[in-house]
């Protein structure tokens, strides 16, 4: 298999041994403990479960600023984005050299992680606002990740850290929460050699169906791992549970045997563009894929971004060899009326724009909305009735 990012093996930080594990939970019990926000608890999600290896914990705050500004530590080892447990004070753990990490998502505040601290530092508001440019490539206070990144507080606590659980996304996606072991493991057994993995937050209509197929058969993959977020997006995006159902019919109905993983993961969108599909891409290399599809404005919200900057940004800023991954990449999708299948628009040069069906995100919320089917053409009708259900089911304005 390809080898994760940066080792030859995964080294995630959940502690998998039982007595070493009921040890640290004991322990951890009557350590100084902090909630910490939800971002940083999707962080410790994702290094409890190898998403993020070789990384150890929670970065100090030279190597936040050394990530945001060149896409590496200051030992030189590759990662996109600055990796921070920001909080609004450290008071409850002063002087304390071990703590207990609490969920600020789960009923109780359970302890989510033990961390060894190295570093308690303050950050300036030149060095939030240095990290807000390069990474969000924006300060606008409305964009969505820029107005999370900057809410959390200005003391950074770092040290490496043992994750005890999985925050809810194993209790509340037993079915589709897994781990990068797990998706590796799955990805042996199943005897898939060349793997493409598919990012998404929202459910997926024909032309995601078809452009994960597309992706498949040009790179000759033996199957697509359809990765889906489960943590927080921004108010008006479609809920996890909702997604879930509908790719998964989408999947069952559409796709050939043994083609096609359905899988999740537990973390927080940033809404970064071109930095967060690097770090997509980081993660995916670790879960096991060969192959990572990135089309038109990943990862991106509003106009922060250009259509494909997610994709030129491989070739202007990763450095060289720090990613064995290949990116696929994905042109606009539509379906043609003139061929009656979906296609990338670059393929079809003799084609004018009626000659596709296109249909806006806001276009497609209002008939599903108002219990319309968007035509075959654009939705699977079994996808379309989950989706129309669940806007029907919302208070009506």
């Amino acid at each position: 298999m390809i080898k994760p990012v940066g080792s030859d093996e995964l080294r995630p930080r959940f502690v998998y041994d039982p007595e070493q594990h009921h040890r640290l939970s004991r322990e951890a019990e009557s350590l100084p403990s902090v909630i910490v926000s939800s971002q940083a608890a999707g962080n410790a999600v994702m290094l409890g479960a190898g998403y993020f290896s070789p990384l150890d914990g929670f970065m100090n705050l030279a190597d936040a600023l050394s990530t945001a500004q060149s896409m590496t530590l200051t030992d030189g080892r590759f990662f996109p984005v600055p990796l921070l447990c920001l909080l609004e004070s450290a008071d409850a753990i002063a002087g304390a050299t071990r703590i207990a990490l609490r969920d600020p998502n789960v009923e109780g505040n359970p302890v989510l992680a033990v961390m060894d601290v190295t570093a308690v530092e303050q950050v300036s508001d030149a060095q939030m606002a240095l990290m807000t440019e390069q990474v969000y490539g924006t300060s606008d206070p409305k964009h969505p990740g820029v107005e999370t990144f900057n809410s959390q507080g200005r003391t950074a606590i770092s040290g490496p850290i043992q994750v005890l659980n999985f925050s809810y996304f194993q209790t509340d996606f037993p079915d589709t929460f897994r781990t990068a072991v797990e998706i590796r493991h799955e990805i042996q057994e199943r005897g898939w050699q060349k793997i493409v993995a598919f990012q998404t937050r929202n459910p997926m209509h024909r032309a995601h169906e078809e452009l994960c197929k597309m992706a498949m058969e040009a790179v000759e993959a033996d199957g697509v791992v359809i990765h889906m977020l489960l943590g927080q997006l921004k108010p008006g995006d479609i809920p996890a549970p909702v997604r879930d159902a509908a790719i998964r019919t989408m999947a069952e109905l559409y796709f050939p045997p043994n083609t096609v993983m359905v899988t999740g993961y537990g973390f927080d969108m940033l809404y970064a563009g071109p930095r967060e599909a690097v770090l997509h891409a980081y993660f995916r290399q670790n879960m096991g894929a060969t192959h990572f599809i990135i089309g038109r404005d990943h990862a991106g919200v509003g106009d922060y971004y250009g259509p494909f900057d997610a994709q030129t940004i491989f070739d202007d800023a990763v450095p060289a060899g720090a990613l064995a991954i290949e990116i696929f990449r994905a042109d606009h999708t539509a379906y043609s009326k003139k061929l009656d299948r979906v296609v990338m628009m670059r393929d079809v040069p003799d084609h004018t724009k009626e000659d596709f069906i296109l249909l806006s995100g806001t276009r497609v919320r209002e008939m599903l909305g108002q219990g319309e089917a968007p035509p075959p053409e654009f939705s699977r009708p079994e996808v379309a009735q989950i989706l129309m259900d669940y806007y029907q089911s919302l208070p009506q304005s």
